[in-house]
């Protein structure tokens, strides 16, 4: 990590904010967000949902039990940039095989610390996520706002493309991942599931590995595939089920996967996750729109209006669907935020079709919401 404070983050509006620089040493451009996790940073380093996005964590120390790859959810970190209030320099772990600044640095991710999260934090609640620059290199303040303020933003923007995976794969082919998450010696190896087997196809709009596994454990066989896979080459493949994983960017942008999925749900059971919930919302008919700074963190309070029930949730979303909308074009809106009532779930009148906004898979997270595995399981096997 560097001793001088070299490192800047600016936003659109023209505040600065100075620190010390760690990871890769280069300038980037991102939507400023933040998350109110207090773990799994390596997690949410590699969700491929904040593909674009310059993250700020609210939880002060970072870092302090390293990084390990068993806790990858993608093929590596997917954030634009990381900004941390205080960078824990020795990790403190018996898993941790590497430290925070060296991955990020080997994996050319830029980092910020020693800045003022709190206010960062309180500057995206009160303005809405904003467009941003982070360096940590030798760039002044006026050349950082001024490249925030040309970065085009996300809005209309296709990011799926660049995440989705190139070609189709089934994952755990051999049969061996089939527990969600695993620690040799540990409690946490949960017993499998014995039950037949659904083979579903995945879409890949920017998957968390951990849904995959959930997935697997809870009886399918998962085929995954790339966002631009069309309606015909999933029927050809006669699964079962449609699952459609969350991933980064506007959900109005995608418009093959809108066109796509309103052709496969009229023909299978489909679960949605995330932004797999505003693909089928589309796909519905209804549309979306920006959130002012989005729901990420792993402590969301969703009420089902159905059983009464609250669950707290991991979540990682910057775009809702709108509830008229959607129960004008028959679907059901089976549960809200209480932070701000907007739609969290939602299942159809007549098909076989449901979805949420938030993270069941809960990497890092909550474990309220893991029965919607069971449910989705329950479904398929019902209309298979």
């Amino acid at each position: 990590m560097s001793k001088k404070r070299n490192g800047v983050l600016a936003f659109e509006d023209g505040s600065v904010f100075r620190g010390l620089s760690f990871g890769a040493r280069k300038t980037v451009l991102g939507e400023a967000v933040f998350n109110t996790s207090m773990t799994g940073y390596q997690e949410i380093l590699t969700d491929p949902s904040y593909f674009g996005q310059i993250v700020t964590m609210t939880a002060p120390q970072i870092g302090n039990y390293g990084i390990n790859p068993a806790d990858e959810e993608s093929s590596g970190p997917k954030v634009s940039g990381f900004v941390v209030r205080d960078l824990s320099p020795i990790p403190s772990s018996w898993r941790s095989k590497e430290d925070l600044d060296s991955y990020l640095a080997r994996n050319e991710i830029p980092g910020i610390t020693g800045v003022d999260t709190r206010t960062i934090t309180k500057r995206l609640r009160v303005h809405g996520a904003l467009k941003a620059c982070l360096s940590t290199g030798e760039l002044s303040d006026e050349e950082a706002v001024a490249r925030a303020k040309d970065w085009p933003g996300l809005v209309g923007v296709d990011f799926v493309k660049e995440v989705t995976c190139k070609k189709s794969f089934t994952w755990d082919k051999e049969g061996k991942d089939k527990t969600p998450f695993t620690v040799p010696g540990t409690s946490l190896e949960p017993e499998v599931l014995d039950r037949p087997t659904h083979r579903i196809v995945a879409f890949d709009l920017g998957a968390k590995f951990n849904i995959y596994r959930k997935l697997r454990y809870h009886g399918f066989e998962v085929e995954v595939v790339p966002a631009t896979t069309s309606a015909e080459a999933v029927l050809e493949r006669q699964p079962k089920g449609l699952f459609l994983s969350n991933g980064p960017g506007d959900p109005a942008a995608v418009t093959y996967v809108h066109k796509t999925v309103a052709a496969l749900i009229e023909k299978l059971p489909t679960f949605g996750i995330c932004l797999g919930h505003q693909m089928l919302t589309h796909a519905l008919g209804a549309g979306t729109y920006k959130l002012k700074f989005g729901h990420r963190g792993a402590n969301q309070p969703v009420k089902n209006l159905e059983t009464g029930k609250v669950s707290i949730t991991s979540q990682n979303h910057g775009f809702a669907s709108p509830q008229e909308e959607l129960e004008q074009r028959g679907a059901i809106v089976t549960e809200v935020n209480l932070n701000d009532g907007t739609v969290e779930g939602l299942r159809h009148k007549d098909l076989p079709v449901f979805s949420v906004q938030y993270h069941p898979e809960a990497s890092p997270g909550p474990h309220d919401s893991d029965p919607l595995f069971d449910d989705f399981y329950h479904l398929v096997s019902k209309h298979a």
